[in-house]
């Protein structure tokens, strides 16, 4: 038990070790996120944009390669 309390205390430097891990986790996590939100958002602009260009409906457009909703 006490090897873990060793980890978790980090030698005395924990204040500033944990803190630091969660705010790079945190980054990690968001830069997905909005990465995501924009490659869902431009995959919604091409279909939009291709459905004009061709006098078509977004809806027929495929959501995926070769899918077809």
């Amino acid at each position: 038990m006490k090897a873990l309390s060793d980890f978790f205390d980090m030698g005395g430097y924990a204040v500033y070790l944990w803190p630091s891990y969660i705010l790079t986790l945190a980054v990690v996590v968001l830069n997905i996120v909005w990465a995501r939100r924009f490659l869902a958002r431009s995959r919604e602009e091409a279909r939009r944009r291709l459905a004009m260009k061709t006098g078509t409906e977004a809806s027929a457009a495929p959501t995926r390669a070769g899918e077809v909703t």
